[in-house]
């Protein structure tokens, strides 16, 4: 099962808690608190891939957190935020998820 990082934004209980994928542009969730947007997370992961899946693309290969502590549009965002890794369920139909791996 792959696994991709998240990075979990919580600025406070007045705001909802925002979580995005730093490999997967475009995919994000919210939640009013941690535990709502992390159960999102992995709901938008998964419409994430099947979008991909109807287009004939694939996902980009996860990176690991080490590898995004050298990218220097994260890093930042490594330091101040929490980081969760959230899995990308297979779909009964589908099989295992396809990605693109890294040349």
């Amino acid at each position: 099962m792959l696994h991709y990082v998240a990075i979990v934004e919580d600025a406070g209980p007045e705001k909802a808690v925002g979580v995005w994928f730093p490999d997967l542009p475009g995919c994000f969730s919210a939640g009013d608190d941690i535990d709502e947007a992390l159960r999102n997370a992995q709901e938008a992961l998964a419409l994430y891939d099947e979008s991909h899946a109807r287009e004939g693309r694939e996902l980009p290969a996860p990176r690991s957190v080490s590898a995004l502590k050298n990218d220097p549009e994260v890093v930042a965002d490594l330091a101040e935020h929490t980081l969760k890794l959230i899995a990308l369920p297979s779909p009964p139909h589908r099989g295992p998820p396809r990605y693109r791996m890294p040349l």
